[in-house]
């Protein structure tokens, strides 16, 4: 009968040889198997026949435990490897989410960029459109050189009762419209453009008309500052003319030079021209001249432009020297007061 040490005892003396084993790894002396190491061609003991099983295969229970650990050593590494797979899926499904979730808010940035840029193409777009119907509906609403019709038969009625001369309402806006036109923005401070856009039609509506100077009496009042004549009669401006005088420049005239200037206060008519006068210093036509001091007078012209533009004189158009001459008299001694 073979006696087979308890397995407590066993352990214990394994236990127990476990320091002089690794001692013996460690140099390089231990043998392979856990027993000694029998000498060449010695039987093998007993112990190590026990060691190798038993005639039946059966196995011990250190090989059996090594079997254990192995199996639980394989399936833990098993383990470890599910769950690292697993990691690593996880690991580039949210790569992969966080990736499209950029490429998502990407897309919605340049799409609300898109969108912003076309809503605010579209409101320029708009404000342009607006704008040029507005522009439009403006111009269609000015009066020009060149108009014609009701428009302009009103036109030249207001400019006429507010005392802007034009004589007549005849439907076209002509270069006497124009003058009146002229004379009206100077009065109301506009830019002299000779167009009757939404300001000028606002003076128009508000009756813009300059006021006198004098009081008494009838006396032609010339405002260099806005380049207008004027007709008043006790204290009331009763007719508004356009007119340019002196441009300020020195000019040569027989050998000397002259400052075109206009002379400023109360003077009167003391000499005059019916027809058309050649100015003694060769400077040129003037029809139907008023003198009103030394060789400055107050005439007619075909040039009229709305800013000073003579040698030193007042022109006024032909036709208006021709009113003053024939309708409202100028005679010799009427005042003429320049501020």
């Amino acid at each position: 009968m073979r006696t087979v040490p308890s397995p407590w005892r066993r352990r214990a003396a394994s236990l127990v040889g476990v320091p002089v084993v690794l001692a013996l790894v460690l140099t390089g002396c231990a043998p392979l198997s856990g027993g000694t190491e029998p000498e060449p061609g010695a039987a093998p003991t007993a112990t190590a026949t026990a060691s190798s099983g038993s005639a039946d295969g059966a196995s011990s229970p250190d090989a059996s435990d090594d079997a254990t650990a192995a199996q639980e050593r394989a399936e833990q590494e098993a383990k470890e490897a599910q769950e690292e797979a697993e990691q690593e899926a996880a690991d580039q499904k949210a790569e992969q989410e966080a990736a499209e979730k950029k490429a998502a808010e990407k897309k919605a940035k340049q799409e609300a960029e898109q969108k912003a840029a076309e809503d605010a193409a579209a409101k320029e777009a708009a404000e342009q459109e607006a704008a040029e119907k507005k522009a439009a509906e403006e111009r269609d609403a000015m009066l020009a050189s060149g108009d014609s019709g009701e428009r302009v038969v009103a036109l030249q009625e207001r400019l006429q009762e507010l005392g802007y001369f034009l004589q007549d309402a005849d439907g076209s806006f002509g270069p006497a419209t124009q003058q009146a036109v002229w004379a009206l923005q100077k009065a109301a401070g506009q830019y002299r453009d000779g167009v009757v856009g939404p300001k000028t039609q606002a003076a128009l509506d508000d009756g813009v008309r300059p006021s006198a100077h004098s009081s008494s009496g009838k006396a032609i009042e010339i405002d260099l500052d806005r380049q207008l004549l004027m007709t008043v009669e006790d204290g009331k401006v009763t007719r508004i003319f356009n007119a340019s005088s002196g441009n300020g420049e020195t000019f040569e005239a027989k050998g000397r030079s002259y400052h075109a200037s206009t002379p400023r206060g109360s003077f009167a008519v003391y000499m005059e021209r019916n027809g058309m006068h050649e100015s003694t210093l060769e400077l040129g036509s003037m029809y139907r001249p008023k003198y009103f001091s030394g060789g400055y007078a107050v005439h007619g012209s075909p040039s009229i432009p709305p800013y000073p533009a003579s040698h030193g004189c007042v022109r006024v158009s032909n036709a208006a020297i021709s009113w003053l001459w024939d309708s409202w008299g100028m005679p010799k001694g009427t005042p003429v007061i320049l501020y």
